[in-house]
C-alpha cells in the first residue's frame, strides 16, 4: 500500500521532490495542498497521511506561521530532511533566453537567483505562488517570452526546456523540511527509531536572564542546540515563545535536561523526538 503524503504545492515542486527522497524506496500517493494550512488539516483529518512542510531555509530563513502550525496542531514531527535547492530557468521548448520578457516564481526562488536576473534587466519578475505551478502555467497557456524559475524536475514534468541550470546565487541552498503525523500515528512511525534529535518549544518568564539560565542548563547537559527562534505570544506584549532544536547522544540525559529547565519554563511542549534527517548532495 501507497504512503500518502500531504504537501503544500503540486507534483513537480520542492516539496514534492523532498518527500520522494525522504521517502525513497517507499511507493507514495501525493496530496497536493494549497497552503500549509490544508497540509496540517489533511493529516489531522486522516490519520494516515503524513505531511510534510519546509520549516526553514539556509539563505531565506525560517518559516514563523509553520512553527506555530504544528505547535497549535497538536501534530507530532517524526522526522526531518535536507533539500539541496537547484533552480532552473525553463521555457517552452525553442524559446532563447534573449526572448524572455517575463520570469514567474515564487517570490522566495526569485530572491534567491537575484544575481542571474540582475543580467536580465529588461525582464519583468512576477510572483507566483510556487515554483512549479509558474512551470505548468507556461505550458499550460503556451505563454511565449515567459520563463519559469523552477526545480528541473518540473520543467521535464510539464514539457519545458531547460535555458539554464543552477542559477541560485548561493550553491549552498538547503530547505529543510519536517515530517509531522497524527500523535496516534506518529508512535507506530517511530517504533524502533534511535532518537537523537528534538524540537520543543516553550514560553520564560518575564525576566531577567530567564534564557540564559534555561540554555546554561542545557548546555550543561550536554545539548547541543542547533536552532533557537522567537516568536512573540499574541496578546502578551514582550513575551515570546521559544522554539528550540536540540540534539543529543544520550537519551536518558536528554530526559534529565528537560526536568531540569522545567521548572524554569512555561508551557513547555515537546514538538516531536526523532532521527537527525539525512541531506541531499
Amino acid at each position: 500500500m501507497k504512503k500518502k503524503v500531504a504537501i503544500q504545492g503540486i507534483i513537480g515542486s520542492y516539496h514534492d521532490i523532498a518527500a520522494r527522497q525522504y521517502y525513497e524506496g517507499d511507493g507514495i500517493e501525493i496530496t497536493g495542498c494549497n497552503t500549509f494550512r490544508d497540509v496540517v488539516r489533511c493529516v489531522r483529518n486522516d490519520p494516515s497521511v503524513t505531511g510534510l512542510m519546509a520549516i526553514e531555509n539556509t539563505i531565506a530563513g525560517s518559516l514563523l506561521q509553520n512553527h506555530e502550525l504544528i505547535r497549535e496542531s497538536g501534530c507530532v514531527i517524526v522526522g526531518e530532511y535536507k533539500l539541496r535547492i537547484s533552480h532552473t530557468l525553463s521555457a517552452l521548448p525553442g524559446t532563447t533566453l534573449q526572448e524572455i520578457e517575463e520570469v514567474d516564481s515564487h517570490p522566495i526562488a526569485l530572491m534567491q537567483c537575484g544575481d542571474f536576473l540582475d543580467a536580465m534587466p529588461r525582464v519583468r519578475l512576477v510572483e507566483m505562488e510556487d515554483t512549479a505551478v509558474s512551470a505548468r502555467r507556461i505550458a499550460e497557456n503556451r505563454l511565449k517570452g515567459h520563463a519559469a524559475v523552477c526545480s528541473r524536475q518540473a520543467a521535464e514534468i510539464y514539457g519545458l526546456e531547460a535555458l539554464a541550470e543552477g542559477i541560485e546565487t548561493n550553491k549552498r541552498n538547503y530547505t529543510r523540511f519536517l515530517a509531522i503525523a497524527d500523535r496516534w500515528r506518529a508512535e507506530e512511525l517511530l517504533a524502533g527509531v534511535v532518537k537523537n534529535k528534538a524540537s520543543l518549544v516553550f514560553a520564560l518568564p518575564h525576566a531577567s536572564g530567564s534564557l540564559s539560565k534555561a540554555l546554561t542548563i542545557l548546555s550543561f547537559y550536554d545539548m547541543n542546540l542547533t536552532k533557537i527562534q522567537s516568536l512573540p505570544i499574541i496578546g502578551r506584549e514582550w513575551e515570546y515563545m521559544f522554539y528550540i532544536d536540540l540534539s543529543y547522544t544520550d537519551y536518558l540525559r536528554y530526559k534529565q535536561a528537560l526536568d531540569a529547565i522545567l521548572p524554569l519554563t512555561k508551557d513547555l511542549k515537546i514538538l516531536g523526538e526523532y532521527a537527525e534527517g539525512r541531506q541531499s548532495v
